[in-house]
């Protein structure tokens, strides 16, 4: 009797060694552990690091004790703490637009192939970004002063008064105005990118059809460039509500201006380094990260919801 045996492909293989997966398995975490490692050492063991400070408090009597949820308890009742929130959402809600606004005009004038030397313009409108933080600060500082610098010098020159930038109604504007001077450029390298990879047949079916300038940038370069208006989005809102180096800066400028908790951010700071509060330093930090995570996710989700 003759037995049938199955076709080649239909046989089962036989399993590789277990020391070959193995050794496959090990050759993976080798090109991802010294990115583990590092992600473990500069992000997770901070972060650890300052929930534990939140739950203790140290005191001149009786040194550091365990409090619990005292910390935040204090944190959500400061009124120092959510003045600053309210400044940096005030901010948030009028720079951000004016920029991105500010970003997108200027990457579709360059994406139009309409204007002259474009490429030297999107050099020109990009270096800002590429001067540090504190330097611009700084320079843009010194041009607001009244005594001494550009405003002062316009005074003397034709006789008038113009408003103090570094007033108290006025510096969240001028910070405003350095933050937009600093990052234009960045966010029109990001809605740019975005721009150049849209396909060009699009154009030209749009071309065919009859459709003007206008009606192509709203049916079609701001739909395919959603992704990145809501990327540039997010890291605007983050950065806003991490807004620290202008009103550090500036504070020694305008002291009567600028409080020591102007923004959440430089309020951490001066508990930390000014008051010796390091552990209701980390509570407010914590707490800051917390509204911002929630921010920044409730935008994401609806800049990439299908219809919005």
């Amino acid at each position: 009797m003759t037995t049938l045996q199955p076709p080649a492909a239909a046989r089962p293989r036989p399993a590789g060694p277990p020391v070959r997966r193995a050794r496959r398995s090990w050759t993976g975490w080798g090109f991802i552990g010294p990115f583990v490692l590092v992600f473990a050492l500069v992000f997770l063991a901070p972060l650890a690091y300052s929930v534990y400070l939140s739950l203790f408090r140290t005191q001149l009597i009786g040194g550091t004790t365990f409090v619990g949820l005292d910390n935040y308890q204090q944190a959500l009742h400061d009124g120092q703490f959510w003045d600053g929130v309210f400044r940096v959402g005030l901010f948030l809600l009028i720079q951000v637009p004016i920029m991105l606004g500010i970003a997108l005009l200027v990457a579709l004038a360059i994406d139009s192939g309409r204007l002259y030397g474009k490429d030297f313009f999107r050099i020109t409108v990009f270096l800002p970004y590429a001067v540090p933080a504190v330097v611009a600060t700084l320079m843009w500082g010194f041009m607001y002063g009244t005594r001494y610098g550009l405003v002062g010098d316009v005074n003397d020159a034709f006789g008038v008064k113009l408003p103090d930038p570094l007033s108290a109604d006025l510096v969240l504007a001028s910070i405003g105005n350095i933050v937009t001077w600093e990052f234009v450029g960045y966010n029109m390298l990001i809605f740019f990118a975005a721009l150049r990879v849209v396909p060009h047949s699009l154009y030209e079916a749009a071309e065919i059809d009859g459709a003007g300038q206008w009606r192509v940038i709203t049916a079609i370069k701001l739909p395919a460039i959603r992704g990145a208006l809501v990327i540039a989005t997010i890291f605007s809102i983050i950065g806003s509500f991490q807004l620290f180096n202008e009103p550090a800066i500036l504070q020694k400028l305008a002291p009567n201006a600028i409080t020591t908790d102007y923004t959440p951010n430089f309020y951490t700071y001066s508990l930390s380094f000014s008051g010796q509060q390091q552990n209701y330093s980390a509570t407010v930090a914590i707490v800051m990260g917390v509204i911002t995570m929630i921010v920044a996710y409730v935008v994401q989700l609806r800049g990439m919801r299908k219809g919005a």
